[in-house]
């Protein structure tokens, strides 16, 4: 079952939300993580350091507040004496109380006990109970001191057991950190891949069809109906391809309705115009009696519109067969030198009429290629017969042929000094029943259909043709012909 539009986007963003919900909750553990470690640091392990070295001034005060009591018997220093003992005893009772490692609450109640053994060494032998109390003897000062330095190491190794764990904790925390950032970096990087994988995915599924579709509405366009779209598409276009595609055949049947009245209606009206033609022509001639001046130029009028009649209704039957693919070209090698004088000579009587010069540059030698003349003579007519008729009085129509072997092309170009086309309309005037307008917007007389013809059967040579224009200095039209042919002409 094909998804719709709606699923495809929403399951592959739910599936880039997951990526990326799993990248934020390995963040979050390890941030968690970190946030313990730095939390027992300052709660636990700073605080009991700080503690220690706390006793270990009291420790040096208690001793400081013994020296004076025994040199001047001042009940004062006895006092600082057992308010500091006191305080030392509550400190290192609260300090026990936090602390939960072993061997740190074995050294903490080695502290204590030396610390009463200090207590009661003093109050014996130090005199710290008498009201004259003796000078203490050399003993008692070894022992005090044994016991001091005891406490004090003691204290010293409770300090460096925790520094130790602060250093311990502080690489795991680095080292933690690193990996964390390692693994979230491939994280982001996987989950970026992902997401854009995903995502091209369904933009590729619903863009696929879309462009598809807009490939054969542009094929329409250029009046190419005939084949239709065949596309796996989601649910919510594929109505929509079904639509362009009712639309190119309905387009199709239109399009062969009007070949088919075109070229009944031209075929029906070519008999009847030779008869006016041919009638014309004896009027002309004089065999049924002699004419008027006036009746005469009548009769010439008559001549020329049913000749151009003629030549509009033949340039239509020639498109319709060449659309639908019936145009036979006779194929043969032409010096298209000769072709283009053909052309030159047929055209040079509307160009004298209008004082027109026809300039020709083509090589010396023959240039030799397997072409159709008569349909190429043709495409030479319209476009010479097009620079004279844009062309002012007086001026003067390019013809330039040149031969590139080494490209293996021959290139032809019309040029005249007319008004030129407009930018907008320069891509249009190789469309059937296209005409242009000149400046002020009046619409230029023709009928449209030569420079199409043309198009249809440089092509049909394997060749290529485009105008250039420049407003107020005239245009130019462009054909190139391949010397040699890969296959025959359509």
């Amino acid at each position: 079952m094909r998804l719709s539009i709606f699923w495809r986007l929403a399951l592959g963003s739910l599936a880039i939300i997951t990526v990326l919900a799993g990248v934020n909750i390995y963040a979050l553990v390890q941030l968690r993580q970190l946030t313990a470690l730095s939390t027992r640091l300052v709660s636990y392990h700073y605080p009991a350091i700080e503690t220690a070295q706390r006793l270990h001034a009291s420790l040096y005060a208690q001793l400081k507040s013994e020296k004076k009591y025994s040199a001047l018997h001042d009940a004062v220093f006895l006092k600082d004496f057992d308010d500091e003992a006191e305080e030392f005893r509550r400190t290192l009772r609260s300090l026990r109380a936090q602390e939960t490692a072993t061997d740190a609450q074995k050294q903490l109640e080695d502290t204590e006990r030396l610390h009463a053994e200090y207590q009661f060494l003093f109050r014996g032998e130090g005199g710290g109970t008498t009201a004259a109390p003796p000078k203490p003897g050399a003993g008692y000062l070894a022992r005090r001191d044994a016991l001091l330095a005891g406490t004090a190491s003691t204290l010293d190794s409770y300090i460096g057991m925790h520094e130790a764990r602060v250093s311990s904790v502080v690489s795991d925390s680095r080292a933690r950190s690193a990996r964390a950032e390692g693994i979230m970096q491939q994280l982001v990087i996987v989950a970026i891949l992902v997401g854009l994988g995903l995502a091209s995915v369904a933009s590729y599924s619903i863009l696929r069809p879309l462009r598809r579709v807009q490939e054969y509405i542009r094929q329409i366009g250029q009046g190419k109906f005939g084949a239709s779209v065949e596309v796996a598409a989601p649910s919510d276009l594929r109505e929509l391809v079904e639509t362009v595609n009712w639309m190119g055949k309905k387009l199709q049947e239109l399009g062969d309705m009007k070949a088919e009245f075109l070229a009944h209606v031209s075929h029906e009206l070519r008999t009847p115009l030779a008869s006016i033609r041919e009638g014309t022509q004896l009027l002309l001639d004089e065999i049924p009696g002699p004419l008027s001046q006036q009746q005469r130029e009548t009769l010439q009028i008559m001549t020329d519109s049913s000749q151009r009649l003629i030549r509009l209704i033949s340039m239509l039957l020639d498109l319709s067969k060449m659309e639908a693919g019936m145009m036979e070209y006779r194929i043969a090698p032409t010096d298209l030198t000769r072709v283009a004088e053909g052309s030159v000579k047929k055209i040079r009587l509307l160009a004298e009429a209008r004082h027109i010069q026809i300039l020709t540059e083509s090589p010396r030698s023959s240039v030799r290629l397997s072409l159709d003349a008569a349909r190429i003579e043709q495409v030479l007519d319209n476009l010479l017969s097009n620079a004279i008729k844009f062309s002012p009085e007086g001026a003067a129509v390019k013809l330039r042929m040149e031969s590139d072997a080494q490209a293996g092309v021959v290139r032809i170009s019309v040029s005249d000094t007319g008004p030129g086309i407009p930018p907008e309309e320069l891509p249009h005037i190789f469309e059937r029943f296209y005409q242009g307008r000149v400046q002020g917007g009046t619409m230029l007389a023709g009928s449209g259909l030569g420079l199409a013809l043309a198009k249809k059967v440089v092509e049909a040579h394997a060749g290529r043709i485009w105008a250039e224009s420049e407003l107020g200095k005239g245009t130019t039209v462009h054909v190139i012909l391949p010397l040699t042919r890969s296959g025959a002409a359509a």
